[in-house]
């Protein structure tokens, strides 16, 4: 029985679109909108660029304006193709969307222009190189890193799930005050967002975190609503009951 999560009629519509140009022997490709679950749909796409390449892709997402960990997973599975393919992927540039989230998750050295990659072609000898301790570490590293954001990515989503119902949020919203409370607290995103929904469970953040929370979401939510919704923090109580009761 195919995987729902992966099946086609279970993704929701795609809000990003591409443009591709070659460039020697590589692609560029520039992305536009959102990159959430949604993109997935481009990966087929992206494979076929990536097997017309002859050394791989260069992404350009300055235009991205927002991307949240299901997005960063179609960059990782578009990734781990390109090395079993030989081929490397990059992040030339990117917005601050997910130039946030490749800092938060650790991932940013993953996307960065590497030296010779493994199966590279020896200047001298014409023959592919074998891979190095370093490269077989980095690799090993990849593999951790991708486990980390599948395993933490559905806390993420409950998290922003909790702000979008307790402060009227929209999803970028929610993910807006996920960041900034993450980085004006020093805390990790993931250590966030698993705190956050043990709110419900009637555990209570920190009073610094509940401060920098309370903060983020009076900048971020509507102003109609802000003034009433700025100095609420996430509760048993308040998870319980809809926006329009709180």
């Amino acid at each position: 029985m195919p995987d729902p999560v992966h099946s086609v009629a279970a993704i929701p519509p795609c809000m990003a679109t591409m443009d591709v140009m070659p460039d020697g022997d590589r692609m560029t490709v520039t992305v536009w909108g959102e990159l959430d679950l949604g993109s997935r749909r481009l990966l087929p796409e992206l494979h076929d660029i990536l097997t017309l390449s002859v050394t791989g892709i260069d992404l350009r997402l300055d235009a991205v304006g927002f991307c949240d960990c299901s997005g960063l997973n179609v960059l990782l599975d578009l990734r781990m193709r390109a090395l079993d393919e030989g081929k490397t992927v990059t992040v030339r540039s990117c917005g601050p969307a997910v130039e946030r989230l490749l800092d938060l998750t650790g991932t940013r050295d993953l996307f960065a222009a590497p030296g010779p990659h493994p199966g590279a072609v020896h200047p001298a000898t014409d023959e592919p190189g074998p891979p190095t301790g370093d490269e077989d570490q980095d690799l090993r590293a990849e593999v951790t890193q991708l486990r980390r954001a599948m395993q933490t990515r559905p806390t993420i989503d409950l998290a922003r799930g909790i702000l979008m119902a307790s402060f009227g949020l929209s999803p970028e919203g929610a993910w807006s005050v996920l960041v900034r409370t993450s980085q004006n607290t020093n805390t990790k995103l993931h250590h966030l967002a698993r705190d956050l929904v043990d709110t419900v469970h009637g555990s209570t953040l920190p009073e610094p975190v509940q401060q920098q929370l309370a903060a983020a979401v009076a900048s971020t939510a509507p102003r109609s609503e802000a003034p009433a919704r700025s100095a609420q923090v996430p509760s048993p109580e308040a998870s319980r009951t809809s926006p329009e009761a709180s």
